[in-house]
């Protein structure tokens, strides 16, 4: 008698895949014979829009790669930049920019949080961690000027200087934050429901993540002990305390352990960010490439001629190639750059997380239930931003 499988689509409306992605299924009953991708409905053709605009200009279009993550994105593009032009940054503006992307970090892995929690059928947990993530975002906010899109780390530094009231509100959230993660904790670690629905679901080895590409907590799940703070330091992280969480199965359980201990080590950096911020610059002196004080363009006419140059000529690095990549909430994310010498990129490319990540999800799901692909989806944590770049 001849086996026929049933096809169907889910997405690329499904709020479940989390973003315009489509899955085609092929279905033994409910068990997933094979499961093929679809992307490309977002795409907006960030890399060659890029290579249009000067550096400085191309800078708001990291923003929008991982809408929940504008200022990680911001600094990977920064750093590549400022390696290929020899910028060196001051240690305050490396301190503000580890304070803000491990904010970020935090903001993020609460939406995944929430979202997943969801998915799964627990609505608490997206209510207790929307209220902390507000917390993070109105920080943000309160020094970028924005909660979504800030543009904030800028070539050669960030755009402004932090001043106490930020101080205090970044004491206030990381003193009371380690509590709500209990919380969260309380509501799901040892939840049988929960268990049952993550505890060897999607699981992928070691082996396996690697050779997909696969990065972030989705790799260190698997027990890799790979991140590019450790790895590769960048801003002064090779200046605080902290530890790489761990797993051992590579399954939706131990991504969400790895993403939960995540959130206490971000707040472990941030303490020793807060209270070790040096004094000095939070931008380097490189008049070539980085704008002038604000107050000076207001009363220094010469320094007003050098922002209209900068902002609209831009500055011209030399000839070079270069690669710099910054630990993402979601994985490694890296900006690969040619200089032909003029005032706009040559080649602008992107190594964005989600997308090696979605790469290796057919492996998760093949020979899982249908039920299961909506828990594994969620613990991936993919933005089709970054992947239909």
């Amino acid at each position: 008698m001849e086996t026929t499988y049933l096809a169907i689509n889910m997405g690329p409306q499904h709020p479940a895949t989390h973003g315009v992605l489509r899955l085609l299924l092929e279905l033994d009953g409910e068990t997933i014979v094979k499961a093929t991708p679809h992307i490309g409905y977002l795409h907006r053709g960030v890399e060659k829009l890029a290579e249009t605009k000067t550096y400085h200009q191309a800078l708001v279009f990291t923003d929008r790669l991982d809408y929940t993550n504008g200022l990680s994105n911001n600094l990977a593009y920064c750093l590549a930049v400022e390696k290929l032009a020899e910028i060196e940054v001051p240690k305050r503006a490396q301190y503000i920019r580890v304070i803000l992307c491990e904010l970020q970090r935090i903001a993020a892995h609460l939406l995944w949080l929430g979202t997943h929690a969801l998915d799964i059928g627990a609505m608490t947990v997206l209510f207790y961690a929307f209220r902390e993530r507000e917390k993070v975002l109105d920080i943000i906010e309160y020094i970028t000027g924005a909660r979504l899109t800030p543009s904030f780390i800028r070539i050669g530094g960030v755009a402004r200087d932090i001043d106490s009231e930020f101080a205090k509100k970044v004491k206030e959230f990381v003193e009371d934050f380690p509590k709500r993660v209990e919380e969260y904790e309380t509501l799901l670690t040892e939840n049988i429901i929960w268990r049952k629905r993550t505890v060897g679901i999607g699981a992928i080895s070691k082996e396996e993540a690697i050779s997909y590409g696969v990065t972030g907590p989705v790799l260190r799940a698997c027990g890799v002990y790979y991140d590019v703070r450790k790895a590769h330091p960048y801003s002064s992280y090779e200046d605080f305390d902290f530890i790489v969480p761990l797993g051992k199965n590579g399954d939706v359980y131990d991504r969400y352990l790895v993403r939960i201990e995540e959130l206490r080590q971000s707040t472990r950096i941030i303490s020793q960010a807060i209270e070790g911020v040096p004094s000095g610059p939070y931008k380097a002196n490189f008049p070539k490439a980085v704008f002038p004080e604000k107050d000076e363009v207001m009363t220094d006419v010469a320094a007003l001629i050098r922002q209209f140059k900068i902002a609209i000529g831009g500055f011209r690095p030399e000839k070079a190639e270069v690669y710099a990549s910054v630990e993402a909430p979601k994985g490694e994310l890296g900006f690969y750059i040619v200089s032909d010498g003029t005032e706009k990129p040559f080649r602008f490319r992107i190594r964005p997380p989600s997308f090696l990540n979605l790469s290796a999800l057919p492996k998760m799901i093949e020979g899982q239930m249908v039920a299961d692909v909506i828990a594994t989806i969620g613990s991936v944590d993919i933005v089709l931003g970054e992947i239909d770049r």
